[in-house]
């Protein structure tokens, strides 16, 4: 009988391609989305679709082998507006999925993370994952909230948990409305020959990592017996200024957002993927797509 994995938001930019990679290597998925952000579209045919908030995921009846935890609140703007909201979806949300799966002994459990949110303004730059956690947003604060959670579970009930920590992710899917990766965005403009608004002076850095090699780094832990955190990412910084010239989008400057981070760049072993090879494959599904 094939593998059982559950994957929440598996109707959004990541997790509809965690979806297409499990079913590829034959388990059988099944899929829940509230379709806030999702789109039902992205949903693998071969996949089962479950329509349902994170917080009521009716887990008895599902009973995965395995949860690849994507749904959140990722509205970081959202999440300063509301922080009580934002912590009600990605705090309650995932700790009422842990304890269920401690209780039907589910597998193995990998949580997305956040690599750029958790650790704040660089210390050192690549950011391992030793460096400090300093979350300036509550969006943030929910993700490492969730990860302490995550290895509580693992040490005091052996429920086998990991912990991912994104860069930016960028590639096919992606959404370029409201809270959206600055790549869609800029392709999104790209491809409608409108300028595009940079926040204050575009030297802000980033770490663009490709979906392809999130993809491989959520396959790699499916099989191992990593607790993580890890980080998922390139170990490059890119300016807004010079991903603006790699795409070939217009720009003009707008002002510079409160609080914005100014570096983001994470030291990882996964992130294989060339910016400009990415950003090719990116181009391409945003022209296909019109």
């Amino acid at each position: 009988m094939a593998k059982h994995v559950l994957v929440t938001g598996g109707a959004g930019f990541i997790g509809s391609h965690v979806v297409d990679a499990y079913v590829e290597r034959g388990w059988r998925v099944t899929v829940v989305d509230d379709l806030s952000t999702g789109d039902r579209r992205n949903v693998n045919p071969r996949a089962s679709f479950i329509e349902a908030d994170i917080r009521k995921v009716p887990l008895d009846e599902i009973r995965p082998e395995l949860i690849s935890h994507h749904a959140a609140q990722m509205d970081v703007r959202r999440s300063v507006d509301d922080p009580l909201f934002d912590a009600n979806v990605n705090i309650l949300g995932s700790l009422a999925l842990l304890q269920k799966a401690a209780e039907l002994g589910v597998k193995r459990f990998i949580f997305a993370s956040t690599g750029g949110a958790i650790y704040g303004e660089p210390q050192f730059a690549p950011q391992t994952e030793q460096h400090p956690t300093n979350p300036v947003s509550p969006y943030g604060c929910a993700k490492l909230a969730v990860e302490h959670y995550l290895n509580y579970f693992r040490v005091v009930h052996g429920l086998p948990t990991v912990a991912l920590r994104y860069a930016n992710v960028y590639g096919p899917r992606q959404n370029s409305k409201g809270e959206a990766g600055v790549v869609a965005i800029f392709a999104d403009r790209l491809r409608k020959s409108e300028k595009a608004i940079i926040n204050g002076d575009g030297q802000q850095t980033r770490d663009f990592v490709y979906v392809a090699d999130v993809v491989a780094a959520n396959m790699k832990v499916t099989e191992s017996a990593d607790a993580g955190p890890l980080n998922v990412g390139t170990g490059v910084e890119t300016s807004i200024n010079a991903l603006a010239k790699l795409i070939g989008v217009r720009t003009e400057h707008g002002p510079a957002k409160a609080g914005e981070q100014r570096r983001s760049v994470l030291a990882s072993q996964f992130g294989r993927t060339k910016l400009a090879d990415g950003l090719r494959e990116t181009l391409a599904w945003f022209n296909r797509s019109r």
